[in-house]
Protein backbone atom coordinates (compact mmCIF):
# COMPACT_ATOMS: atom_id res chain seq x y z
CA UNK A 1 0.00 0.00 0.00
CA UNK A 2 1.04 3.61 -0.44
CA UNK A 3 1.74 5.33 2.86
CA UNK A 4 0.60 8.94 2.93
CA UNK A 5 0.82 11.81 5.38
CA UNK A 6 -1.65 14.68 5.46
CA UNK A 7 -0.22 18.06 4.57
CA UNK A 8 -0.24 20.86 7.12
CA UNK A 9 -3.64 22.56 7.29
CA UNK A 10 -2.06 25.95 6.56
CA UNK A 11 -0.49 24.59 3.39
CA UNK A 12 -3.79 23.10 2.22
CA UNK A 13 -5.68 26.29 2.98
CA UNK A 14 -3.12 28.28 1.05
CA UNK A 15 -3.85 26.17 -2.03
CA UNK A 16 -7.61 26.74 -1.99
CA UNK A 17 -7.77 30.24 -0.49
CA UNK A 18 -8.74 31.87 -3.83
CA UNK A 19 -11.81 29.61 -4.14
CA UNK A 20 -15.22 29.74 -2.46
CA UNK A 21 -16.60 26.24 -3.08
CA UNK A 22 -14.42 23.19 -2.54
CA UNK A 23 -15.05 19.50 -3.22
CA UNK A 24 -13.00 17.28 -0.89
CA UNK A 25 -12.53 13.79 -2.30
CA UNK A 26 -11.39 10.96 -0.09
CA UNK A 27 -10.02 7.73 -1.55
CA UNK A 28 -10.94 4.18 -0.55
CA UNK A 29 -7.97 2.72 -2.43
CA UNK A 30 -4.62 1.62 -1.07
CA UNK A 31 -3.60 4.76 0.83
CA UNK A 32 -2.76 4.22 4.48
CA UNK A 33 -3.78 5.51 6.92
CA UNK A 34 -7.27 5.43 5.35
CA UNK A 35 -8.32 8.72 3.74
CA UNK A 36 -12.02 8.18 3.16
CA UNK A 37 -15.13 10.32 3.57
CA UNK A 38 -14.72 10.67 7.35
CA UNK A 39 -11.27 12.19 6.97
CA UNK A 40 -12.59 14.39 4.14
CA UNK A 41 -15.31 15.75 6.47
CA UNK A 42 -12.81 16.51 9.21
CA UNK A 43 -10.60 18.37 6.74
CA UNK A 44 -13.62 20.31 5.48
CA UNK A 45 -14.52 21.40 8.99
CA UNK A 46 -10.96 22.52 9.69
CA UNK A 47 -10.78 24.49 6.45
CA UNK A 48 -14.19 26.08 7.11
CA UNK A 49 -13.05 27.18 10.56
CA UNK A 50 -9.81 28.57 9.18
CA UNK A 51 -11.72 30.44 6.48
CA UNK A 52 -14.03 32.00 9.07
CA UNK A 53 -11.02 33.17 11.04
CA UNK A 54 -9.95 34.94 7.86
CA UNK A 55 -13.37 36.52 7.33
CA UNK A 56 -14.41 34.18 4.54
CA UNK A 57 -17.39 31.88 4.06
CA UNK A 58 -16.12 28.59 2.59
CA UNK A 59 -18.58 26.09 1.13
CA UNK A 60 -17.44 22.49 0.90
CA UNK A 61 -18.66 18.96 0.37
CA UNK A 62 -16.96 15.68 1.33
CA UNK A 63 -17.25 12.56 -0.81
CA UNK A 64 -15.10 9.49 -1.40
CA UNK A 65 -13.91 7.58 -4.46
CA UNK A 66 -13.25 3.86 -4.63
CA UNK A 67 -9.93 4.45 -6.41
CA UNK A 68 -8.91 7.85 -7.70
CA UNK A 69 -6.06 6.35 -9.74
CA UNK A 70 -8.64 4.56 -11.93
CA UNK A 71 -9.77 7.11 -14.52
CA UNK A 72 -13.16 5.46 -15.12
CA UNK A 73 -14.02 5.14 -11.43
CA UNK A 74 -12.85 8.68 -10.72
CA UNK A 75 -14.83 10.09 -13.64
CA UNK A 76 -18.09 8.31 -12.80
CA UNK A 77 -17.90 9.22 -9.11
CA UNK A 78 -16.81 12.85 -9.36
CA UNK A 79 -18.62 14.00 -12.51
CA UNK A 80 -22.06 14.47 -10.84
CA UNK A 81 -20.53 16.97 -8.38
CA UNK A 82 -17.68 18.67 -10.18
CA UNK A 83 -19.74 21.38 -11.89
CA UNK A 84 -20.85 22.83 -8.55
CA UNK A 85 -17.35 23.55 -7.21
CA UNK A 86 -14.38 25.81 -7.94
CA UNK A 87 -11.61 23.37 -7.00
CA UNK A 88 -11.00 19.86 -5.66
CA UNK A 89 -8.85 18.66 -2.78
CA UNK A 90 -7.76 15.05 -3.22
CA UNK A 91 -6.96 12.87 -0.24
CA UNK A 92 -5.48 10.20 -2.50
CA UNK A 93 -1.79 9.64 -3.12
CA UNK A 94 -0.02 11.55 -5.87
CA UNK A 95 -1.34 9.07 -8.44
CA UNK A 96 -4.90 10.08 -7.63
CA UNK A 97 -4.11 13.79 -7.84
CA UNK A 98 -2.51 13.37 -11.27
CA UNK A 99 -5.39 11.25 -12.55
CA UNK A 100 -8.04 13.67 -11.29
CA UNK A 101 -6.32 16.53 -13.09
CA UNK A 102 -6.15 14.42 -16.26
CA UNK A 103 -9.81 13.42 -16.10
CA UNK A 104 -11.19 16.83 -15.09
CA UNK A 105 -9.22 19.29 -17.17
CA UNK A 106 -11.46 22.29 -16.46
CA UNK A 107 -10.93 22.32 -12.69
CA UNK A 108 -7.81 22.13 -10.55
CA UNK A 109 -7.33 19.23 -8.14
CA UNK A 110 -4.96 19.99 -5.26
CA UNK A 111 -3.11 17.42 -3.09
CA UNK A 112 -4.10 17.11 0.54
CA UNK A 113 -1.49 14.40 1.14
CA UNK A 114 2.21 13.79 0.79
CA UNK A 115 2.96 10.33 -0.65
CA UNK A 116 5.73 8.83 1.46
CA UNK A 117 6.57 5.25 0.34
CA UNK A 118 5.27 1.76 -0.31
CA UNK A 119 4.88 -0.02 2.99
CA UNK A 120 2.65 -1.78 5.45
CA UNK A 121 1.35 -1.46 8.98
CA UNK A 122 3.04 -3.49 11.67
CA UNK A 123 0.13 -5.08 13.49
CA UNK A 124 -0.10 -4.01 17.12
CA UNK A 125 2.79 -1.57 16.87
CA UNK A 126 0.82 1.34 15.44
CA UNK A 127 3.32 2.51 12.84
CA UNK A 128 4.02 2.07 9.14
CA UNK A 129 7.24 0.68 7.68
CA UNK A 130 8.75 1.14 4.22
CA UNK A 131 9.15 -2.22 2.48
CA UNK A 132 9.33 -1.37 -1.24
CA UNK A 133 10.80 1.47 -3.32
CA UNK A 134 9.38 0.27 -6.66
CA UNK A 135 12.93 0.17 -8.04
CA UNK A 136 12.08 -1.75 -11.21
CA UNK A 137 14.59 -4.58 -10.54
CA UNK A 138 13.24 -6.84 -7.82
CA UNK A 139 15.80 -9.17 -6.20
CA UNK A 140 13.65 -10.42 -3.32
CA UNK A 141 14.14 -13.98 -4.61
CA UNK A 142 17.82 -13.63 -3.69
CA UNK A 143 17.39 -11.90 -0.33
CA UNK A 144 14.86 -14.03 1.51
CA UNK A 145 12.07 -11.56 0.93
CA UNK A 146 13.89 -8.67 2.67
CA UNK A 147 14.36 -5.69 0.34
CA UNK A 148 17.85 -4.14 0.52
CA UNK A 149 16.71 -1.07 -1.42
CA UNK A 150 13.98 -0.13 1.03
CA UNK A 151 15.66 -1.65 4.08
CA UNK A 152 19.23 -0.42 3.65
CA UNK A 153 19.79 3.30 4.15
CA UNK A 154 22.70 3.17 1.68
CA UNK A 155 20.94 0.96 -0.90
CA UNK A 156 23.78 -1.57 -0.83
CA UNK A 157 23.43 -4.62 -3.09
CA UNK A 158 26.16 -6.90 -1.69
CA UNK A 159 26.11 -7.16 2.06
CA UNK A 160 26.49 -4.82 5.04
CA UNK A 161 28.90 -1.89 5.23
CA UNK A 162 31.37 -1.01 7.95
CA UNK A 163 28.77 1.13 9.68
CA UNK A 164 26.91 -1.93 10.97
CA UNK A 165 27.50 -2.63 14.66
CA UNK A 166 25.90 -5.61 16.44
CA UNK A 167 23.34 -5.91 13.68
CA UNK A 168 22.29 -2.26 13.87
CA UNK A 169 22.69 0.46 11.23
CA UNK A 170 24.75 3.59 11.88
CA UNK A 171 22.27 5.70 9.88
CA UNK A 172 19.72 6.96 12.40
CA UNK A 173 21.92 6.36 15.42
CA UNK A 174 21.89 2.54 15.54
CA UNK A 175 18.16 2.41 16.16
CA UNK A 176 17.28 0.31 13.10
CA UNK A 177 18.29 -3.20 12.18
CA UNK A 178 20.73 -3.67 9.33
CA UNK A 179 18.83 -5.05 6.34
CA UNK A 180 21.75 -7.21 5.25
CA UNK A 181 22.04 -8.85 8.65
CA UNK A 182 18.36 -9.71 8.41
CA UNK A 183 18.92 -11.05 4.90
CA UNK A 184 21.83 -13.20 6.12
CA UNK A 185 19.82 -14.63 9.01
CA UNK A 186 16.83 -15.31 6.77
CA UNK A 187 18.86 -17.15 4.12
CA UNK A 188 20.84 -19.07 6.75
CA UNK A 189 17.58 -20.34 8.24
CA UNK A 190 16.70 -21.97 4.93
CA UNK A 191 20.26 -23.10 4.13
CA UNK A 192 20.49 -20.72 1.16
CA UNK A 193 23.61 -18.76 1.96
CA UNK A 194 24.67 -19.47 -1.62
CA UNK A 195 22.31 -16.63 -2.51
CA UNK A 196 23.99 -14.34 0.01
CA UNK A 197 27.40 -15.03 -1.56
CA UNK A 198 26.17 -14.23 -5.05
CA UNK A 199 27.69 -11.06 -6.51
CA UNK A 200 25.25 -8.49 -7.82
CA UNK A 201 26.50 -5.91 -10.35
CA UNK A 202 25.83 -2.20 -9.81
CA UNK A 203 22.14 -1.45 -10.10
CA UNK A 204 20.81 -0.15 -13.39
CA UNK A 205 19.21 3.09 -12.28
CA UNK A 206 17.90 3.65 -15.80
CA UNK A 207 15.06 1.36 -14.74
CA UNK A 208 13.93 4.14 -12.39
CA UNK A 209 14.24 6.95 -14.92
CA UNK A 210 11.06 8.98 -15.18
CA UNK A 211 8.64 8.85 -16.82
CA UNK A 212 8.40 5.06 -17.14
CA UNK A 213 5.97 3.12 -19.29
CA UNK A 214 4.80 -0.48 -19.48
CA UNK A 215 2.82 -1.73 -22.47
CA UNK A 216 0.27 -4.02 -20.82
CA UNK A 217 -0.48 -6.04 -23.96
CA UNK A 218 3.20 -7.01 -24.29
CA UNK A 219 3.46 -8.47 -20.79
CA UNK A 220 3.48 -12.19 -20.04
CA UNK A 221 3.72 -13.36 -23.64
CA UNK A 222 5.80 -16.18 -25.09
CA UNK A 223 5.33 -14.96 -28.65
CA UNK A 224 8.54 -14.01 -30.47
CA UNK A 225 9.12 -10.38 -31.45
CA UNK A 226 7.40 -9.36 -34.65
CA UNK A 227 10.72 -9.21 -36.56
CA UNK A 228 11.61 -12.78 -35.59
CA UNK A 229 8.12 -14.06 -36.40
CA UNK A 230 8.47 -12.85 -40.00
CA UNK A 231 11.70 -14.78 -40.60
Amino acid sequence: MIITQQKDIDEIYGMIEPYDKILIAGCDGCCQPPRSVEEARVLGQLLELKAKNNGKDLKWRAITVLRQCDDRIAASTIRPFVGEYDAIISLACGLGVVMMNRVFKDILTFPGQDSMYGGAENAGENFYVEYCESCGDCILAETGGVCPMAGCAKHLSNGPCGGMVDGMCEVGGYEHECAWVKIFERLKKFDRLDLFQKYRPPRDYRLRTSPSFIEINKQYTNEPPEEEAKE
